[in-house]
């Protein structure tokens, strides 16, 4: 299979999902599959992204994983964060491997080269109480690895950082650098319990698209308790500068104390696709790991791959009949959604380890 799926014609697309299997029971918004059929041209035109990293172990009837850890993410930190933010209580370090030595990220990248392929690896890390992560240390040993190993590829979340260590990050050999953009004030002050406007988090936008970095900011939606608050802004910023590509990911109140979220309803998060697709023109909109499970995440694929997104990281039951109703050619990629590592790897049956 070449990912080449069969145009749609007939009949309109909320009846002929219906007939998926996995996506029988889904309770679709008509008026949105119908806004959506209406840009069905834009959406044919791009083609599709299906993103497995190893991050953790994945497998649908559909689209599997990768055994190799082809590209991990490494906490700096381990399982630490002084934030501590209401949504994630750092709980999303924990698949993470810890390097908390420079030393230490040194040994295991260049461990797992040699011994399972890895082609790239994300770095991250709890912040500080500024939303700041901590990476000088680990600059020397990106510069290292990038020397002995040129066509590994670097993804890094900055957190808030200025325009000399964006620089910094550039001259180390970082190929991606990915951050959080937050449109709400009162989401910083009481989700992220930081005391830093949202200017200043479009001043680290405008820092790391000014170095020759690759700049994927990320938006969480729903990221105010489960509210729809300054999604509509933070688009806006990111459309002023010129990112590689926005990802987008959903709020998950697993990770948060109970009582706390709710789930953001699957049609406004679709309604946010379909914004984030005319706001960013030509540039790459993904769906990226993050988002609920279940029918909650069935839902919100199908819409990502209606409202024409350009890839989906560990995509559900479903999506590839949806891609198949939509005319939507696709291949999948063992790499974060936000980067590109080797090359394109065609279809499931011809993808190497899957």
């Amino acid at each position: 299979m070449d990912g080449t799926s069969t145009t749609a014609a007939g009949s309109g697309w909320l009846d002929r999902i219906r007939r998926i299997e996995a996506l029988e029971d889904a309770e679709f918004d008509a008026d949105l599959v119908a806004e959506m059929q209406a840009h069905a041209a834009r959406a044919h035109a791009r083609r599709l992204k299906f993103s497995t990293p190893t991050f953790k172990e994945y497998e649908t009837a559909d689209v599997k994983g990768c055994g190799k850890n082809s590209f991990p993410a490494f906490s700096i930190t381990g399982g630490a964060c002084a934030l501590d933010c209401d949504h994630c209580q750092a709980k999303i370090l924990d698949p993470m491997i810890p390097a908390l030595r420079a030393e230490d990220l040194d040994t295991k990248v260049r461990d797992l080269v040699r011994t399972q392929g890895l082609q790239g690896f994300l770095l991250s890390g709890g912040s500080n109480r500024r939303n700041e992560i901590r990476y000088e240390r680990f600059y020397p040993v990106i510069e290292g690895l990038k020397r002995d190993f040129p066509a590994l590829k670097i993804a890094i979340h900055t957190a808030l950082t200025t325009e000399t260590e964006a620089r910094r990050m550039e001259a180390a050999g970082v190929d991606t650098a990915m951050m959080d953009v937050i449109g709400a004030d009162a989401t910083i002050r009481e989700v992220y319990h930081l005391d830093r406007p949202v200017e200043d988090f479009e001043a680290t936008l405008a820092a790391l698209t000014a170095t020759g970095m690759e700049i994927s900011p990320h938006i969480v939606i729903g990221l105010h308790y489960g509210r729809i608050l300054g999604e509509a802004r933070a688009l806006e910023m990111v459309a002023r500068y010129p990112v590689k590509a926005l990802v987008l990911v959903v709020i998950m109140p697993y990770y948060a104390r109970p009582g706390t979220f709710v789930t953001p309803d699957p049609a406004e998060v679709g309604r946010i696709f379909l914004q984030a697709r005319e706001v960013l023109g030509e540039r790459e909109v993904l769906l990226g790991c993050a988002r609920p499970g279940g029918m909650h995440k069935r839902l919100v694929d199908a819409y990502a791959v209606m409202a024409g997104l350009d890839g989906i990281a560990f995509p559900a039951e479903g999506a590839l009949g949806v891609a198949a109703l939509t005319g939507r050619k696709w291949h999948q990629e063992h790499a974060c959604c936000s980067i590109k590592v080797g090359g394109k790897l065609p279809g499931l049956t011809t993808v190497a380890g899957g």
